[in-house]
């Protein structure tokens, strides 16, 4: 919603709609892509507002040596709540709304390569992989530069001393500095120590963290939709059978994508260059659990995300039929 995250928008529309499946997909070419696209930031901002505190405690689950400062999700969220107060559990989050880009491209890629991927195969595991897998990759390098800004955003306050980087702290009149002061500042320090490819630091990280994530979210979300749709009654809304399977389906992919997700914050935030060194380091140092690290959080913020993501999804998507479409078929 990172980008599903980083952006795990629901029931993907190209293709036929397959007889055979019990719940029926909105197609792109259906849409008003007007509607559309204007209602769809509005959602996505909401979304992403409502969920940001749990992703700001999972990355600093994941970057912090052991349980140095938390001792898990419920202790970090006391902890900042008490010594950082509500804006502790936000920063970053102005430099992470830039993300709303991402999030468009993703769907937009997602739709269009799930339509063209329909013409040489009519299996939806098939379209699911190929058009998450690549709306990521779209989507990531967009969202690589704003995550390393964030993150070290995020590392500042209680969990400073995890960050390679600080914010100066005063403006020259003496008067603390505004969120996009301190966001100039670190901008600046990243590129003084890093250059331009300190913005792109872990990217490679990412695009394994997020095009597997993405790959695996989509096919499931469909199995666990199929699923519920065979156990249900028959007259239960689709929009409740997909609610529920959004987070499952978010929760199986979290569980596949966590140990790389971790070592992916710790390259951006820590400054690392090396993947397969930060993967050794963190199993010399924590083992094998240390690769769960942050988990219970991702899940806890995909969960909600992949919820409202969906129902959101939904209803935009019915919200943008075309109007001669939509008393057509039962969506």
């Amino acid at each position: 919603m990172s980008d599903m995250n980083h952006s795990n928008e629901d029931a993907p529309p190209a293709g036929t709609v397959q007889q055979k499946r019990n719940i029926q997909i909105i197609e792109w070419e259906d849409l008003d892509k007007r509607k559309f696209y204007s209602f769809g930031v509005f959602i996505t901002l909401s979304i992403r507002a409502t969920v940001y505190p749990a992703t700001l405690i999972r990355t600093r689950l994941q970057v912090q040596r052991g349980k140095s400062l938390y001792n898990g999700t419920f202790d970090a969220f006391v902890k900042i709540l008490r010594a950082e107060g509500v804006r502790g559990l936000y920063r970053g989050f102005m430099v992470n709304t830039f993300t709303l880009i991402s999030g468009q491209a993703y769907i937009t890629t997602y739709e269009l390569v799930r339509k063209y991927v329909s013409k040489y195969s009519d299996d939806n595991t098939v379209k699911s992989v190929v058009a998450g897998g690549l709306a990521s990759m779209v989507a990531q390098s967009i969202t690589v530069p704003i995550d390393v800004g964030s993150q070290q955003l995020m590392m500042q306050g209680q969990g400073e001393h995890l960050s390679r980087f600080r914010p100066n702290a005063h403006s020259e009149a003496g008067k603390p500095r505004r969120v996009f002061g301190q966001t100039r500042s670190i901008v600046a320090q990243i590129f003084a120590a890093d250059g331009l490819p300190g913005f792109y630091r872990g990217a490679l990280a990412s695009l394994l963290t997020y095009i597997p994530n993405s790959a695996v979210w989509w096919p499931f979300y469909h199995f666990y939709a199929e699923q519920l749709s065979n156990l249900a009654p028959s007259g239960c809304p689709h929009l409740v059978l997909q609610a529920m399977a959004g987070p499952l389906a978010a929760a199986t992919a979290s569980t596949v994508t966590n140990p790389m997700d971790v070592i992916r914050a710790r390259v951006q935030v820590e400054g690392r260059s090396s993947i397969t060194e930060t993967f050794r380091q963190l199993i010399k140092e924590e083992g094998f659990w240390g690769m769960t690290k942050g988990l219970s959080a991702r899940i806890i913020s995909s969960t909600p995300t992949a919820i409202v993501m969906v129902v959101g999804y939904e209803s935009l998507k019915k919200l943008s039929l075309r109007p001669e479409l939509v008393d057509s078929r039962h969506w």
